[in-house]
C-alpha cells in the first residue's frame, strides 16, 4: 500500500487539510477544535494508520491538534514556516486550502530530512505558554515606559501629569503579573523532577540565569530536541556562514537572520552577564579583544561556547 501525505493549514478558528492519496486529493475544512479534528483523523487512519501529517509551527493554534494527535500512530513533523515557504520556489497567490497543498507536497518530497513530532510533557506545554505570556507583559511594560519617556519630554502639565501617573500605576500592576507567571513557571518546573534537574544543571553554566534556562527547556522541548550543540547554535543563529560565489562575492562568515529570536536575545543577555563574571568565559572574552577582535563577534563566540 503507498502511503498518504496530509499537509494542514492551521488558522485560530479553522483547520485545512489536504489528503494526498495515491489515485486522489481531497480537501478538508474543519473547526479548530478537539471534536472535529478527532472525527477527520479517524476517517484518515481507516485510509492509512501511518500517514505522514505535516503543518507550520503556529505557536498556540497547534495545541488542539497536537492533543488528539497524542492517540494516534501517524508520522507528524512540525515545521517552520519560513522552511516551506522558501523551498516552494516562485508563487503567485495563495489561501488556505493551496496552502494545505503545499504543505503536503512538502513532506512527500522532504520527510526523510526531517524528525518526526513527538508529543512533550505537560510541564514544558505550560511552561511554553507561560513565557509567552510573559514576553507579552514584558513588551506592554516596555510600551508604558517609552510613552513616559515622551511625555516628559513635552510641554509639561497637569494633563501629563496625570497619564503619567496613571502608567506608572499600569507598570506596577504589569510587574506583580510577571512576579505571578514567574511563580507558577517555577511550580511546574518543581513538579516535574527531570525537568527541574536539567535546569538546575545549565544553572551552574556563567551566565545562564532562570529565564534563559526556561527558555532553552522551552526551545528543546523539555531536552528532547535539538540536543547537538551544531544544531542548536544553528538554530539560535549565533552561528556564522560564509557567502562566497566565483571571484565577484566573498565576504566575512555572517551569522544568519533565519534564526529563533527569543532564544537568541536570551543567549546574548546570557553571554553579556557572562563575560562581566570572573570564570574563563570572561578570561577568553578580554584576550580576544585585546588582539583587535569585534566585540560583538566575540560575544557571538561566547554564545556558541554557552550552547
Amino acid at each position: 500500500m503507498k502511503n498518504v501525505y496530509v499537509g494542514i493549514d492551521i488558522s485560530k478558528a479553522t483547520l485545512d487539510f489536504c489528503v494526498v492519496e495515491p489515485k486522489r486529493i481531497s480537501f478538508h475544512k474543519i473547526k479548530n477544535n478537539v471534536a472535529a479534528i478527532g472525527k477527520l483523523l479517524k476517517t484518515i487512519k481507516e485510509i492509512d494508520p501511518q500517514a505522514y501529517l505535516c503543518m507550520e509551527n503556529t505557536g498556540y493554534y497547534n495545541f488542539n491538534l497536537y492533543e488528539v494527535l497524542e492517540k494516534f500512530s501517524f508520522r507528524t513533523y512540525v515545521i517552520d514556516p519560513k522552511h516551506i515557504k522558501r523551498s516552494i520556489g516562485l508563487v503567485r497567490g495563495k489561501n488556505d486550502k493551496i496552502d494545505a497543498k503545499r504543505i503536503a507536497i512538502f513532506i512527500e518530497r522532504n520527510h526523510q530530512d526531517f524528525e518526526s513530532w513527538k508529543p512533550i510533557g505537560e510541564s514544558v506545554k505550560a511552561i511554553k505558554i507561560l513565557l509567552s505570556q510573559r514576553r507579552f507583559k514584558i513588551k506592554q511594560r516596555t510600551g508604558l515606559k517609552q510613552q513616559n519617556s515622551d511625555l516628559k519630554s513635552v510641554t509639561f502639565s497637569k494633563t501629563t501629569d496625570k497619564l503619567i501617573r496613571i502608567n506608572e500605576k499600569s507598570i506596577k500592576e504589569i510587574n506583580k503579573h510577571i512576579v505571578e507567571i514567574e511563580t507558577l513557571i517555577k511550580k511546574e518546573i518543581n513538579a516535574d523532577h527531570q525537568l527541574r534537574t536539567e535546569i538546575n544543571r545549565i544553572k551552574t553554566i556563567p551566565g545562564i540565569g532562570d529565564i534563559t534556562a526556561w527558555t532553552i527547556a522551552v526551545k528543546t522541548e523539555g531536552f528532547k530536541r535539538l540536543c547537538d550543540p551544531r544544531k542548536l547554535a544553528c538554530f539560535a543563529g549565533v552561528v556564522p556562514f560564509e557567502q562566497q560565489s566565483g571571484t565577484s562575492l566573498r565576504t566575512k562568515p555572517r551569522v544568519s537572520k533565519m534564526a529563533d529570536m527569543t532564544l537568541k536575545s536570551v543567549l546574548q543577555m546570557a553571554a553579556m552577564r557572562a563575560v562581566r563574571m570572573q570564570n574563563d568565559l570572561r578570561i577568553y572574552y578580554l584576550r580576544k579583544v585585546e588582539e583587535g577582535k569585534n566585540k560583538m563577534s566575540v560575544l557571538n563566540a561566547v554564545r556558541n561556547k554557552l550552547i
